[in-house]
């Protein structure tokens, strides 16, 4: 960058498509390997549009060698065509809900988040410090002895050969080296995976684990998603280098037809018929091996496989999973699947799902991939499943992460796996009926909307839409993108608003009811599974910083809280006949531990006091006396409460209150200046980040705070502002999972009538029998309350109904 500004040409030998977004009319690549030169047509060749466009295009596209997730099934292709019609990836996402497509569409906006992710995961960092200036980069000899001992430690064996016969290098004691380096690349060759085709066999390895105490475990099924899969086949792992896959349901070919000489078939499958041992045979042995308490089952994202074996009444304990072992260990990884581990710890890439069951819509699922392939497959996952936990688990012990994990992660696992595996019934009449409102309102909103506009056009295309509102009608803040669109995103709309535009107020409520439409009321009905007439979401527990849980496969955290419409769609999640839907949820769990952890005396006694503690801060901040505290200082009192927890700024404060930002930022001077002792944990925390690069949760948790050190305002800002926050988020997620792992078990040893479904931000949701509500209700409202020692209570609220909306 700092020579392409000072005029100089600047090539960059490689040919990795991560770095075509650096191109343009001064930088170009050089690949080496074609001997072909990359610029700006060569890029719109690979692509489809230009280096501007790159990364917004590989931010939907994603790259799973890279764990960039991107949207799942987007191309490069099909990237390029829609950010051509939208613009940029965030205008796009904005205006998912618009795109004909019905998958597509859900994707864009189920995986939205992924998306903002993987552009950040993309975005090639350009402000990096060079410490030396440009004219002293230049290439130096190398130091022999720390070349060679840098490419042994790397493994580059016959590089070293090569640079020791260039260099005249033969100095004693090198082959020693390389023979380490050679002694760490011998785990492929050492590996040994067999087929168990008998029960004789299978009987012996559940021995041989017995006796090892320890066995790492592996399904293969024909869905993602448990509740739809089918159990095709079982791998297990004792020793590190030694697996076996037992095939259960595989549909095997007519063997003799088609065979070259060589033994194979056209698809290059083997000749060999393996024998299957009948599922419900196998499950007879493994079911007690499985279930043995003196049995450690080691699995990678153990709560899929507990779903598995729970549909053929199989509870898998104990467990450990070297996914959350990855997770607790690095909170900020984005890659914590089997294949980005294994690459990364153990130097090995593993056979890849592709490689055997092809791609796209002639990919096979697992039961129709020959057995003679499978093994390889199926075998690795449990050997590197059992590598990996040797690695992994002596570490967090190391990281001091031990409790985190024994207490935390490793129990909430089968409490999540046996929340999917229930589900939550869902009404598809009342969504149905939604539906069909909400496309009369939206077709009322349309007319609307095209009679202020005096012309008639695509409301769902940001183009259009952007073109009306500039171009036509001349309203102010339009802003061309790289495009040459004008952008129509929420931050250019939402003043436009606020000015009393009725047209961009119009457009807005039109935008806010599509997205519903086809994310919840279109959507959900085609997400009920029809063996069980549920829903079941996915928890996932390894995507934040924080600790928080995610959902996915419906997203139910983004269903809106406080709008009538957020409301409606909840009356779609009903009880079976004869239960309730009951809703607990943590009353201001947040500003509790806000008290408790910066030891605000006043804040603490008034949750001691049971009093309103948004009164009481108006009462400060405003110099009012608390029972003159109207509901206009009350509502701005709140918004300051929570703004501080997130470290908000005076501008971000205005937003949401009112007045300008000098008022504002008034206003958070006086309540750090009533509350000091805040300022100081604010301040405190901020410091801890910038030594230690994170902050901790009062149970260790650490949540790696980046940028905080960084000379762009915004970027630290940022930083600091998480720096502030992480910790009483991540406190608070903490608390929730402590709440599910105990509430699950009252639950389980008092053989309560109870179901525990949903975990949405502060809350809980249960099936409880209708005849034992209020007992249920009173014993689960105790152990949420009493989870946690602080020195202030925790504040449990209940609402009972025949669906969620009642009950929340």
């Amino acid at each position: 960058k700092q020579a392409s500004e000072a005029g100089q040409e600047v090539i960059i030998v490689s040919s990795d498509k991560d770095l075509m977004q650096l191109i343009n009319d001064k930088v170009s690549m050089f690949d080496a390997m074609k001997n072909k030169t990359i610029g700006r047509d060569e890029v719109i060749e690979k692509f489809g549009l230009g280096p501007e466009f790159v990364i917004d295009i590989q931010a939907l596209a994603g790259d799973s060698v890279d764990n960039v997730p991107g949207v799942p099934g987007i191309g490069v292709k099909t990237a390029a065509q829609l950010l051509e019609e939208f613009g940029d990836l965030e205008t796009l996402l904005e205006n998912a809900h618009t795109i004909k497509q019905n998958k597509r569409r859900e994707n864009l906006i189920e995986f939205a988040e992924e998306a903002r992710l993987s552009k950040k995961l993309v975005r090639l960092e350009d402000e990096v410090p060079v410490p030396l200036p440009l004219d002293e980069l230049h290439i130096n000899a190398p130091d022999p002895e720390k070349l060679l001992e840098f490419l042994t430690e790397q493994g580059f064996k016959s590089t070293i050969s090569r640079i020791q016969n260039q260099l005249g290098l033969h100095a004693e004691g090198r082959s020693a080296l390389l023979d380490n380096a050679n002694a760490n690349d011998n785990a492929d060759e050492e590996a040994e995976y067999i087929c168990i085709e008998d029960l004789e066999t299978l009987k012996k390895w559940c021995d041989e684990a017995k006796q090892a105490g320890i066995v790492a475990v592996d399904t293969e099924t024909t869905s993602l998603t448990p509740s739809e899969a089918d159990l095709i086949g079982v791998s297990m792992s004792i020793h590190s280098g030694k697996a076996a896959y037992i095939p259960l349901g595989h549909k095997q070919k007519n063997v003799e037809m088609g065979l070259d000489l060589g033994g194979k078939n056209e698809e290059g499958e083997s000749s060999k018929k393996y024998n299957q041992i009948p599922l419900e045979k196998a499950l007879e042995v493994l079911k007690p091996m499985l279930e043995d308490e003196s049995i450690l089952k080691i699995a990678h994202n153990m709560k899929y496989d507990a779903q598995i074996f729970m549909q053929h009444d199989i509870n898998v304990s104990p467990i450990d999973d070297t996914m959350l072992l990855s997770y607790v260990v690095d909170g900020t990884k984005h890659g914590h699947g089997l294949d980005a581990l294994s690459e990364e710890f153990l130097g090995h890439t593993n056979i890849s799902f592709k490689e055997i069951a092809g791609t796209g819509k002639n990919q096979k699922t697992f039961d129709e991939i020959s057995i003679d392939q499978a093994i390889d497959y199926a075998a690795e996952d449990a050997d590197m499943t059992r590598r990996l936990h040797s690695l992994f688990k002596p570490r967090i012990a190391q990281e001091k992460m031990a409790s985190l994990y024994e207490d935390i992660e490793r129990p909430l696992v089968n409490v999540l796996a046996n929340m999917e595996f229930k589900g939550i019934k869902i009404d598809p009449l009342i969504l149905k009926e939604m539906s069909n409102s909400f496309e009369k309102q939206l077709n009322e909103l349309e007319e609307a909307i095209h009679k202020e506009a005096g012309t008639t056009f695509n409301v769902g295309s940001p183009k259009q839409l952007g073109e009306v509102l500039f171009g036509q009608m001349g309203l102010e803040g339009g802003k061309k993108s790289k495009s040459g669109t004008y952008s129509t995103a929420q931050n250019v709309l939402e003043p436009l608003a606020e000015q009393g535009h009725e047209i961009v107020q119009d457009v807005l409520e039109w935008r806010g009811l599509a997205k519903l439409k086809s994310t919840y009321t279109d959507a959900l009905p085609n997400q009920i599974n029809p063996k069980t007439g549920r829903v079941h979401t996915s928890f996932s527990m390894t995507t934040t910083n924080t600790g928080r849980l995610s959902s996915s496969d419906p997203n139910l955290q983004n269903i809106p809280i406080r709008t009538e419409n957020g409301k409606k769609i909840r009356t779609a999640f009903i009880a079976e006949d004869g239960y309730k839907l009951v809703s607990m949820d943590y009353s201001q769990v947040e500003l509790r531990l806000v008290a408790e952890m910066a030891g605000v005396e006043t804040l603490k006694q008034a949750f001691l006091n049971d009093q309103d503690i948004h009164a009481l801060t108006a009462s400060h901040v405003f110099d009012t006396p608390l029972d003159q505290v109207s509901s206009d200082l009350r509502r701005k009192a709140k918004a300051i409460n929570f703004g501080i927890i997130y470290g908000i700024s005076g501008y971000g404060l205005a937003k949401q209150i009112g007045g300008d930002a000098g008022e504002a930022n008034r206003y958070i001077k006086d309540y750090l200046a009533r509350f000091p002792e805040l300022d100081k944990f604010m301040e405190d925390q901020k410091e801890f980040a910038r030594k230690h690069g994170y902050v901790k949760t009062l149970y260790g948790r650490h949540c790696v705070v980046n940028g905080i050190k960084d000379k762009n305002f915004s970027i630290r800002s940022f930083a600091e502002r998480q720096a502030i926050n992480a910790p009483i988020q991540g406190t608070a997620a903490d608390i929730m999972k402590k709440a599910m792992i105990e509430v699950h078990k009252t639950i389980e040893d008092q053989d309560l009538p109870v179901k525990m479904l949903l975990q949405i931000h502060d809350e809980l949701i249960f099936e409880i029998k209708e005849d034992d509500v209020e007992r249920c209700v009173s014993l689960l409202k105790d152990v949420m309350e009493n989870v946690c020692k602080l020195s202030i209570p925790l504040s449990v609220d209940a609402g009972i109904g025949d669906n969620w909306a009642q009950a929340h």
